[in-house]
Protein backbone atom coordinates (compact mmCIF):
# COMPACT_ATOMS: atom_id res chain seq x y z
CA UNK A 1 0.00 0.00 0.00
CA UNK A 2 1.09 3.29 -0.83
CA UNK A 3 1.31 6.85 1.77
CA UNK A 4 -0.74 8.16 -0.50
CA UNK A 5 -3.54 5.73 -0.26
CA UNK A 6 -3.65 5.50 3.35
CA UNK A 7 -3.39 9.38 3.54
CA UNK A 8 -6.78 9.94 1.17
CA UNK A 9 -8.59 7.06 3.58
CA UNK A 10 -7.42 6.60 7.12
CA UNK A 11 -8.20 10.46 7.97
CA UNK A 12 -11.34 10.07 6.55
CA UNK A 13 -12.72 7.26 8.47
CA UNK A 14 -11.25 8.74 11.93
CA UNK A 15 -13.51 12.18 10.73
CA UNK A 16 -16.35 9.85 10.32
CA UNK A 17 -16.37 8.72 13.78
CA UNK A 18 -15.64 12.62 15.13
CA UNK A 19 -18.47 13.50 13.13
CA UNK A 20 -20.87 10.46 14.79
CA UNK A 21 -19.73 11.73 18.36
CA UNK A 22 -17.58 9.09 19.25
CA UNK A 23 -14.10 10.64 19.66
CA UNK A 24 -13.57 13.64 21.54
CA UNK A 25 -10.60 15.93 21.04
CA UNK A 26 -8.06 13.93 22.84
CA UNK A 27 -9.14 10.41 21.53
CA UNK A 28 -9.13 12.17 18.04
CA UNK A 29 -5.48 12.74 18.80
CA UNK A 30 -5.23 9.17 19.83
CA UNK A 31 -6.92 7.72 16.43
CA UNK A 32 -5.01 9.71 13.96
CA UNK A 33 -1.90 9.10 15.36
CA UNK A 34 -2.79 5.28 15.23
CA UNK A 35 -3.62 3.79 11.98
CA UNK A 36 -5.51 0.45 11.91
CA UNK A 37 -3.70 -0.58 9.09
CA UNK A 38 -0.71 -1.16 10.94
CA UNK A 39 -2.30 -4.26 13.28
CA UNK A 40 -3.91 -6.19 9.81
CA UNK A 41 -1.89 -8.86 8.71
CA UNK A 42 -1.96 -9.49 4.74
CA UNK A 43 -4.41 -12.35 4.74
CA UNK A 44 -8.02 -11.05 5.30
CA UNK A 45 -11.33 -11.68 5.35
CA UNK A 46 -14.85 -9.82 5.15
CA UNK A 47 -17.38 -11.38 7.05
CA UNK A 48 -20.53 -11.85 5.26
CA UNK A 49 -24.07 -13.29 6.46
CA UNK A 50 -22.76 -16.46 5.59
CA UNK A 51 -19.31 -16.93 5.13
CA UNK A 52 -15.92 -15.03 4.93
CA UNK A 53 -14.79 -13.88 1.71
CA UNK A 54 -11.07 -13.44 1.04
CA UNK A 55 -9.91 -10.09 0.94
CA UNK A 56 -7.49 -9.58 -2.74
CA UNK A 57 -5.73 -6.98 -4.25
CA UNK A 58 -4.03 -3.88 -2.24
CA UNK A 59 -6.99 -1.54 -3.14
CA UNK A 60 -9.57 -3.82 -1.72
CA UNK A 61 -7.53 -4.90 1.15
CA UNK A 62 -7.02 -0.92 2.11
CA UNK A 63 -10.61 0.17 1.08
CA UNK A 64 -11.60 -2.32 3.83
CA UNK A 65 -9.53 -1.84 6.64
CA UNK A 66 -9.77 1.87 6.10
CA UNK A 67 -14.26 1.23 6.73
CA UNK A 68 -15.94 1.14 9.54
CA UNK A 69 -16.49 -2.43 9.33
CA UNK A 70 -14.85 -5.44 11.01
CA UNK A 71 -11.87 -7.06 9.54
CA UNK A 72 -11.41 -11.02 10.02
CA UNK A 73 -7.99 -11.89 11.07
CA UNK A 74 -8.01 -15.54 11.39
CA UNK A 75 -10.39 -18.99 10.51
CA UNK A 76 -10.51 -21.91 12.34
CA UNK A 77 -8.25 -21.00 15.49
CA UNK A 78 -5.41 -20.87 13.22
CA UNK A 79 -6.29 -24.51 11.62
CA UNK A 80 -5.76 -25.47 8.17
CA UNK A 81 -8.94 -26.57 5.70
CA UNK A 82 -11.74 -25.81 8.42
CA UNK A 83 -15.43 -24.96 7.84
CA UNK A 84 -14.11 -21.73 7.55
CA UNK A 85 -15.37 -19.90 10.43
CA UNK A 86 -13.89 -16.53 11.87
CA UNK A 87 -12.16 -17.11 15.01
CA UNK A 88 -10.72 -13.50 15.35
CA UNK A 89 -11.37 -10.04 14.15
CA UNK A 90 -10.30 -6.37 14.27
CA UNK A 91 -13.94 -4.92 15.64
CA UNK A 92 -15.51 -2.01 13.78
CA UNK A 93 -13.84 1.05 14.60
CA UNK A 94 -17.36 2.58 15.69
CA UNK A 95 -17.42 0.47 18.34
CA UNK A 96 -13.89 0.36 19.64
CA UNK A 97 -14.92 3.85 20.27
CA UNK A 98 -17.76 3.85 22.03
CA UNK A 99 -16.08 0.96 24.17
CA UNK A 100 -13.01 3.19 24.90
CA UNK A 101 -15.44 5.79 25.48
CA UNK A 102 -17.66 4.55 28.06
CA UNK A 103 -14.40 3.30 29.61
CA UNK A 104 -13.92 6.77 30.65
CA UNK A 105 -10.14 6.82 31.13
CA UNK A 106 -8.06 8.96 32.85
CA UNK A 107 -4.49 10.46 32.79
CA UNK A 108 -2.95 8.05 35.12
CA UNK A 109 -5.57 5.27 34.48
CA UNK A 110 -4.40 1.41 34.49
CA UNK A 111 -6.28 -0.88 32.43
CA UNK A 112 -6.57 -4.24 31.41
CA UNK A 113 -7.78 -5.40 27.74
CA UNK A 114 -8.88 -9.19 27.79
CA UNK A 115 -7.84 -10.47 24.02
CA UNK A 116 -5.61 -9.15 22.73
CA UNK A 117 -5.99 -9.82 18.86
CA UNK A 118 -4.23 -8.05 16.68
CA UNK A 119 -2.49 -5.15 19.21
CA UNK A 120 -4.75 -2.41 17.50
CA UNK A 121 -6.81 -1.41 21.29
CA UNK A 122 -3.58 -2.01 23.02
CA UNK A 123 -1.80 0.46 20.75
CA UNK A 124 -4.75 2.83 20.90
CA UNK A 125 -4.47 2.68 24.75
CA UNK A 126 -1.01 2.99 25.01
CA UNK A 127 -0.87 6.03 22.93
CA UNK A 128 -3.38 7.73 25.25
CA UNK A 129 -1.77 6.91 28.77
CA UNK A 130 1.60 5.17 27.90
CA UNK A 131 3.03 1.80 27.35
CA UNK A 132 3.51 0.70 31.42
CA UNK A 133 -0.06 1.52 31.88
CA UNK A 134 -1.32 -1.32 29.45
CA UNK A 135 -1.72 -4.46 30.26
CA UNK A 136 -3.30 -6.94 27.54
CA UNK A 137 -3.50 -10.89 27.73
CA UNK A 138 -4.63 -13.12 24.68
CA UNK A 139 -5.10 -16.96 24.85
CA UNK A 140 -3.63 -17.62 21.20
CA UNK A 141 -0.06 -17.98 21.30
CA UNK A 142 0.12 -17.34 17.16
CA UNK A 143 -2.07 -14.38 17.56
CA UNK A 144 -0.14 -13.08 20.69
CA UNK A 145 3.16 -12.73 18.68
CA UNK A 146 1.56 -11.51 16.46
CA UNK A 147 0.18 -8.79 18.18
CA UNK A 148 3.44 -8.47 20.09
CA UNK A 149 5.22 -7.93 16.14
CA UNK A 150 2.72 -5.19 15.59
CA UNK A 151 2.98 -2.96 18.49
CA UNK A 152 6.89 -3.07 18.90
CA UNK A 153 6.60 -2.01 15.07
CA UNK A 154 4.58 0.80 16.22
CA UNK A 155 6.43 1.70 19.41
CA UNK A 156 4.42 0.45 21.60
CA UNK A 157 5.10 -2.06 24.19
CA UNK A 158 2.77 -2.71 26.98
CA UNK A 159 2.83 -5.36 29.40
CA UNK A 160 1.81 -8.38 27.47
CA UNK A 161 0.84 -11.98 28.35
CA UNK A 162 0.11 -14.99 26.67
CA UNK A 163 -2.71 -16.96 28.68
CA UNK A 164 -6.36 -17.20 29.57
CA UNK A 165 -8.22 -14.13 30.00
CA UNK A 166 -10.46 -15.60 33.07
CA UNK A 167 -7.42 -15.84 35.16
CA UNK A 168 -5.81 -13.07 36.83
CA UNK A 169 -2.86 -11.13 35.08
CA UNK A 170 0.37 -11.83 36.99
CA UNK A 171 2.04 -9.61 39.55
CA UNK A 172 -0.27 -6.34 37.81
CA UNK A 173 -2.07 -5.54 40.95
CA UNK A 174 -5.70 -3.97 40.61
CA UNK A 175 -6.22 -1.91 37.61
CA UNK A 176 -8.75 1.45 36.90
CA UNK A 177 -10.36 0.19 33.90
CA UNK A 178 -10.96 -3.68 32.49
CA UNK A 179 -12.31 -4.00 28.60
CA UNK A 180 -12.76 -7.14 27.14
CA UNK A 181 -12.83 -7.52 23.37
CA UNK A 182 -14.31 -10.88 23.15
CA UNK A 183 -17.73 -12.01 23.41
CA UNK A 184 -18.63 -13.40 27.42
CA UNK A 185 -21.33 -15.55 28.16
CA UNK A 186 -21.27 -14.07 31.46
CA UNK A 187 -18.63 -11.76 33.47
CA UNK A 188 -16.65 -14.00 35.71
CA UNK A 189 -15.71 -12.37 39.13
CA UNK A 190 -11.97 -13.27 38.35
CA UNK A 191 -12.39 -10.45 36.35
CA UNK A 192 -13.92 -7.68 38.58
CA UNK A 193 -11.42 -8.37 41.18
CA UNK A 194 -8.32 -7.20 39.35
CA UNK A 195 -10.94 -4.18 39.27
CA UNK A 196 -10.55 -1.68 42.43
CA UNK A 197 -13.59 -0.51 43.85
CA UNK A 198 -14.91 2.51 41.99
CA UNK A 199 -13.46 1.45 38.81
CA UNK A 200 -15.05 0.64 35.18
CA UNK A 201 -15.65 -2.76 33.23
CA UNK A 202 -16.49 -3.07 29.74
CA UNK A 203 -17.30 -6.01 27.90
CA UNK A 204 -20.16 -7.45 25.41
CA UNK A 205 -22.21 -10.12 26.41
CA UNK A 206 -23.39 -12.79 24.24
CA UNK A 207 -25.76 -15.22 25.88
CA UNK A 208 -28.26 -18.00 24.45
CA UNK A 209 -30.62 -15.19 23.85
CA UNK A 210 -29.02 -12.44 23.64
CA UNK A 211 -27.66 -11.46 19.51
CA UNK A 212 -25.16 -8.98 21.76
CA UNK A 213 -25.07 -6.30 24.09
CA UNK A 214 -22.68 -4.18 25.84
CA UNK A 215 -22.43 -3.79 29.51
CA UNK A 216 -20.81 -0.40 31.47
CA UNK A 217 -20.11 -2.07 34.67
CA UNK A 218 -18.99 -0.24 38.03
CA UNK A 219 -17.37 -2.42 40.79
CA UNK A 220 -18.33 -1.65 44.34
CA UNK A 221 -17.11 -1.34 47.70
CA UNK A 222 -18.28 -4.54 48.68
CA UNK A 223 -16.85 -6.64 45.17
CA UNK A 224 -19.73 -6.47 43.15
CA UNK A 225 -19.77 -4.64 40.08
CA UNK A 226 -23.13 -3.19 38.43
CA UNK A 227 -24.34 -1.18 35.29
CA UNK A 228 -26.15 -0.91 32.70
CA UNK A 229 -26.71 -2.03 29.39
CA UNK A 230 -25.45 0.45 26.52
CA UNK A 231 -26.68 -0.68 23.03
CA UNK A 232 -25.91 -4.15 20.94
CA UNK A 233 -22.10 -5.37 20.66
CA UNK A 234 -21.37 -8.31 18.20
CA UNK A 235 -18.06 -10.05 19.16
CA UNK A 236 -16.67 -13.75 18.53
CA UNK A 237 -16.88 -15.35 22.23
CA UNK A 238 -13.62 -16.02 24.71
CA UNK A 239 -13.09 -19.70 23.37
CA UNK A 240 -14.07 -21.18 26.78
CA UNK A 241 -17.13 -19.24 26.36
CA UNK A 242 -18.57 -20.72 22.91
CA UNK A 243 -21.96 -22.40 23.15
CA UNK A 244 -22.04 -25.98 22.90
CA UNK A 245 -24.59 -27.43 20.79
CA UNK A 246 -27.88 -28.66 22.07
CA UNK A 247 -28.80 -32.54 21.07
CA UNK A 248 -32.43 -32.27 20.18
CA UNK A 249 -34.98 -34.99 20.67
CA UNK A 250 -38.13 -36.66 19.45
CA UNK A 251 -39.48 -36.25 16.12
CA UNK A 252 -41.15 -32.84 14.78
CA UNK A 253 -45.20 -31.13 16.45
CA UNK A 254 -46.26 -28.54 13.99
CA UNK A 255 -48.75 -26.00 14.89
CA UNK A 256 -50.02 -22.86 13.88
CA UNK A 257 -48.57 -19.87 12.92
CA UNK A 258 -48.03 -17.87 16.18
CA UNK A 259 -45.80 -14.35 17.19
CA UNK A 260 -43.78 -13.52 14.47
CA UNK A 261 -40.28 -14.85 14.86
CA UNK A 262 -38.73 -11.25 13.81
CA UNK A 263 -39.96 -9.81 17.02
CA UNK A 264 -37.71 -11.85 19.53
CA UNK A 265 -34.54 -10.37 17.81
CA UNK A 266 -34.95 -7.23 19.54
CA UNK A 267 -32.46 -6.77 21.91
CA UNK A 268 -34.80 -5.69 24.41
CA UNK A 269 -36.99 -8.17 24.51
CA UNK A 270 -33.95 -10.66 23.85
CA UNK A 271 -32.36 -9.05 27.93
CA UNK A 272 -35.76 -9.46 29.40
CA UNK A 273 -36.71 -13.19 27.43
CA UNK A 274 -32.94 -14.35 28.08
CA UNK A 275 -33.10 -13.92 31.80
CA UNK A 276 -37.25 -15.28 31.68
CA UNK A 277 -35.71 -18.53 29.87
CA UNK A 278 -32.25 -19.29 30.92
CA UNK A 279 -30.65 -21.49 28.68
CA UNK A 280 -32.81 -21.30 25.84
CA UNK A 281 -30.78 -20.68 22.40
CA UNK A 282 -31.88 -18.42 19.54
CA UNK A 283 -29.99 -18.62 16.29
CA UNK A 284 -31.44 -17.39 13.04
CA UNK A 285 -32.17 -13.60 11.88
CA UNK A 286 -33.73 -11.67 9.35
CA UNK A 287 -35.21 -12.63 5.85
CA UNK A 288 -36.81 -10.47 3.31
CA UNK A 289 -39.85 -11.33 4.51
CA UNK A 290 -39.22 -11.32 8.65
CA UNK A 291 -37.18 -13.78 10.31
CA UNK A 292 -36.48 -17.35 10.53
CA UNK A 293 -35.19 -18.61 13.73
CA UNK A 294 -34.38 -21.75 15.71
CA UNK A 295 -34.89 -21.87 19.22
CA UNK A 296 -33.21 -25.27 21.88
CA UNK A 297 -32.16 -25.78 25.36
CA UNK A 298 -30.69 -28.54 26.55
CA UNK A 299 -33.17 -30.68 27.54
CA UNK A 300 -33.57 -31.47 24.19
CA UNK A 301 -36.90 -28.66 23.27
CA UNK A 302 -36.64 -26.81 20.53
CA UNK A 303 -39.00 -25.10 17.86
CA UNK A 304 -38.77 -23.40 14.49
CA UNK A 305 -40.47 -21.34 13.03
CA UNK A 306 -40.60 -18.20 10.39
CA UNK A 307 -42.51 -15.37 9.57
CA UNK A 308 -45.95 -16.31 8.20
CA UNK A 309 -45.34 -19.70 8.77
CA UNK A 310 -46.04 -22.83 10.94
CA UNK A 311 -44.16 -23.48 14.35
CA UNK A 312 -42.37 -26.70 14.54
CA UNK A 313 -41.72 -28.40 17.84
CA UNK A 314 -39.68 -30.82 19.51
CA UNK A 315 -38.63 -32.50 22.33
CA UNK A 316 -40.19 -32.14 25.69
CA UNK A 317 -42.52 -29.53 26.35
CA UNK A 318 -43.30 -26.33 24.53
CA UNK A 319 -40.87 -24.27 23.64
CA UNK A 320 -42.57 -21.72 21.74
CA UNK A 321 -45.43 -21.21 24.33
CA UNK A 322 -42.66 -19.92 26.76
CA UNK A 323 -41.29 -17.81 24.20
CA UNK A 324 -44.72 -16.25 23.40
CA UNK A 325 -45.57 -15.83 27.64
CA UNK A 326 -42.13 -14.25 27.55
CA UNK A 327 -43.40 -11.49 24.90
CA UNK A 328 -46.47 -11.27 26.49
CA UNK A 329 -44.73 -10.09 29.75
CA UNK A 330 -42.72 -7.95 27.83
CA UNK A 331 -45.41 -5.78 26.14
CA UNK A 332 -46.85 -5.52 29.85
CA UNK A 333 -44.11 -4.12 31.12
CA UNK A 334 -44.46 -1.45 28.10
CA UNK A 335 -41.79 -3.35 25.67
CA UNK A 336 -38.77 -1.45 27.66
CA UNK A 337 -35.50 -0.50 25.78
CA UNK A 338 -32.43 -2.09 25.88
CA UNK A 339 -30.71 0.32 27.53
CA UNK A 340 -33.41 0.40 30.44
CA UNK A 341 -31.63 -3.17 31.41
CA UNK A 342 -28.46 -3.79 33.69
CA UNK A 343 -26.59 -6.14 35.13
CA UNK A 344 -24.95 -7.06 38.37
CA UNK A 345 -22.14 -9.51 39.21
CA UNK A 346 -21.20 -10.95 42.26
CA UNK A 347 -18.89 -14.42 43.14
CA UNK A 348 -22.36 -16.00 42.66
CA UNK A 349 -22.98 -15.31 39.36
CA UNK A 350 -24.61 -12.93 36.94
CA UNK A 351 -28.40 -11.42 37.24
CA UNK A 352 -30.44 -9.06 34.82
CA UNK A 353 -32.41 -6.26 36.11
CA UNK A 354 -34.86 -3.71 34.55
CA UNK A 355 -34.66 0.17 35.82
CA UNK A 356 -33.52 -0.48 39.03
CA UNK A 357 -30.67 -3.03 40.28
CA UNK A 358 -33.20 -3.88 42.85
CA UNK A 359 -35.80 -5.02 40.17
CA UNK A 360 -34.11 -8.44 39.47
CA UNK A 361 -35.82 -10.58 36.83
CA UNK A 362 -36.21 -13.70 37.91
CA UNK A 363 -36.19 -17.19 35.92
CA UNK A 364 -39.36 -18.94 34.84
CA UNK A 365 -37.73 -21.50 33.47
CA UNK A 366 -35.04 -23.55 35.49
Amino acid sequence: MSTAQETRTYPALVQDLADQGLLDTRWRQVWEAVPRSQFIPPDIWRQLPDRCEPVVGTDDWLTLVNSDEPVVTQLDDGAEDGPGTATCSNSMPSMVAQMLALLGVEDGHRVLEIGTGTGYVAALLSERLGDDQVYSIELDPVLAQLAAEHLAGAGYRPHLRVGDGEQPFPDMGLVDRLVATCGLRHVPHTLIRQVRPGGVVVAPLVREFWSGALVQLHVQDDGTAVGPVCGHAMYMPMRSHRPVPHEIEGKGRPRAAGLDPALILDLGFSLYAGARLPGVRVTGGATADGARVWVSHPDGAAATTATGEEVWQYGPGFLWEEIEQAWHEYQALGRPDAEQFGVTVTDRGQQTWLNDQHAVIEPARA
